[in-house]
Order: C-alpha cells, then structure tokens, then sequence
C-alpha cells in the first residue's frame, strides 16, 4: 500500500497492546511518513500505566539500531503517553466532544500537525472531522484479529494468542505454541548450537539459533544495554516464525532467562520487560536441557575466558532451582547428548 499522507494518529489505551492494536499500526504506517501514537486512560491501569504500555509498543517495534527509535518498515513512530494529571486526560466516561477537544488541543500545544486519523472504533469519523483530517478505518468488525483489550483484562491465558511474546509475558503469559519447544541451555562454548543441529537433523525439524549471537557480532561486540531486553523480543519473534514451520518438536538455543542473565553480568541491572520474559521460561518451553560445560573450548574472538564457563553454568543452575524449572543436564560427545535428550522426550511423552 502507497505511502498517502505525511503524519497520521493512532489514538487508544493500548490495555495492553495485542495483536489488533499491531494491525491498526502496521496498516496506518503502510499509509504514511511519520505515524504519531498517543496512549492513554483515565482511570489508568494501575499495574501497568500508560508510560509502561507505551513502552512496550516502543520495543515492539524498535530496530536493529537503537537510534534509529521505533519504526514500522521506513515509517518512523513517535509514541506519546499521556498522563491524567500532567496531561489534563478527561475521563474515559466523558462525552465524544470532550475526547475529540482534548486531543485537538493536546495536539496543538505541542506544535503537531497530522493529516489522517486511522481507527478501528465507530468513534473514528467523527473524532477525524473534529481534528478537520481525513478517516481510515481498520477492520470495525474485527474480523481480521477478532479480540479487544477488554476481554485481554478479563482473561489474559485464554486469550493469550492475541498477543506478543513480550506483551503476553508482562502479564504473566505465554502464547500457545504449534509444537513444543526444547530449549538448550549452557555457558559459553558448551556445545548448545551444535546439540540443536543435531537434535533438529534427527528429528527431521527446524531449530533457532542465539540470537544474542547475531547481534553481538552485527554490532562488533558492542553491545548495549537496551539491547538485552530486544534481544530477548527478537528472539522470541524468531522462535514463533519457526514454530511455524517445525515437525513435531521445536529446539532453540537459549532463552530470555539467560539473556536476563548477561544483562546483570554485563550491566549490574535488568529490564523489568526482560525480567518478565525470563519468570515465564518454564511456561513457554516443554523441555529444558542444560549442556555441560565439557566439552574443549573454543575461543572464537567473541567469547569469554574459558575460566568463566563453571561460572556461567552455575549461574544458569542457580536460575533455573530460583524459576522451579526442571531440566536435563547433558554429557558426554553430540551424539551421546542428542541420545541423552531423545529419550528424555520419550519417556516424557509416554507419561
């Protein structure tokens, strides 16, 4: 779809953001240059306020490069979130003249000129009308993503499908996956990638490789700290892709748990979004399989000391007793590993 105004408006709680929300987005950036989102309630959530929600749309759609900000495709994203008392935000129960005025005015403090309003609410033409802009409207009838942010408050498990990995695990949540996933975890060097390969190639399926790794080498080595916290969404959106594509079981290497755990060994500090990732761990995979670091090391120019390997193992022990996650630690060549884990699957699918 052609790009057919420069600046459009999203307007909405976002409680939480879910998978009609991304629509209402994707689709109104398809349309423009620049997409201004502005988040709010009154009353707010008071677990998660308007700050945090536009946050979370924030890393949703965060790129590669951190200064590039949040994009959708080439369209740029300048995501607002308005406070009651800051923001003079009317109550939710105020008159449609009330909300459309306060938006005008918001919009008009703060020297922001927007051509289009897109929506998926009845509420959408005569909201643009009043902003004198012109209407988009997307999937009323929701038809496309059959779900509201109401009944996500109601029933975040049950409708957990209608929302992303990051978002889901803010509440607690996991989406369901096609297929299984097993997760190898381990310290650097211990032989996770090469356990997922052979487990993928004996399985006659797919696997997903760190992609902590990617980046870190995208960005020799450089890594920040926000990165943490994306890493662990990207490799999230990976490992969904290819649950997709899977034949019976699903084999990733690593977890947000871990990647929760270089952002402390790196930054002395966590994410609260990366934290939440890494407490539903033990919902989001079947399995979880810990290499033991005894295999040689290999120094490929972006790891640690070998001295820090025992290390890393007992720190990712020590997380998964703290999560209650059980796993199986593996020894021993690839093959006697992927053996080792193959039965393990076994005796768990016949109990």
């Amino acid at each position: 779809m052609p790009t057919t105004f420069r600046t459009g408006l999203v307007v909405g709680k976002f409680w939480p953001p879910h998978r009609g929300h991304q629509l209402l987005l994707e689709t109104a950036a398809a349309q423009v240059a620049e997409l201004l989102v502005l988040v709010y309630a009154n009353p707010d959530s008071p677990t998660h306020p308007a700050a945090e929600r536009a946050q979370w749309l924030r890393e949703l759609y965060r790129a590669d490069e951190l200064a590039d900000g949040p994009r959708i495709g080439a369209t740029p994203l300048r995501i607002f979130a308005l406070a009651a008392d800051a923001d003079g935000v009317p109550p939710d129960a105020a008159d449609d003249d009330v909300q459309r005025e306060f938006v005008r005015q918001w919009l008009a403090r703060q020297g922001l000129r927007i051509d289009v309003v897109f929506s998926s609410e009845d509420y959408g033409p005569g909201f643009a009308a009043h902003l004198g802009v012109a209407h988009v409207a997307v999937d009323n009838a929701r038809t496309q993503v059959p779900i509201s942010g109401t009944r996500v408050r109601a029933n975040a498990a049950d409708t957990a499908h209608y929302l992303h990995p990051l978002v889901a695990a803010q509440l607690g949540v996991v989406p369901p996956s096609p297929v299984p996933r097993v997760v190898m975890l381990g310290a650097e060097s211990s032989g996770k990638s090469t356990l997922c390969a052979a487990l993928a190639e004996a399985c006659h399926t797919v696997w997903v490789p760190e992609y902590g790794r990617t980046l870190h080498e995208q960005k020799h080595g450089n890594l920040a700290y926000e990165d943490l916290l994306y890493i662990a969404r990207r490799h999230a959106e990976l490992e969904d892709e290819a649950a997709r594509q899977a034949h019976r079981w699903l084999f990733c290497d690593t977890n947000a748990a871990t990647t929760a755990l270089y952002s402390y060994y790196y930054f002395h500090r966590c994410d609260p979004a990366l934290q939440a990732m890494a407490a539903v761990c033990g919902q989001r995979y079947a399995h979880t399989i810990v290499c033991a670091p005894t295999v040689p090391f290999e120094q490929d120019g972006w790891r640690g000391p070998e001295a820090l390997r025992s290390f890393q193992h007992g720190m990712i022990l020590m997380q998964l007793d703290y999560f209650g996650i059980p796993y199986t630690l593996v020894e021993g060549t690839v093959a006697e590993r992927v053996a080792q884990v193959l039965n393990q699957l076994t005796i768990n699918n016949e109990q």
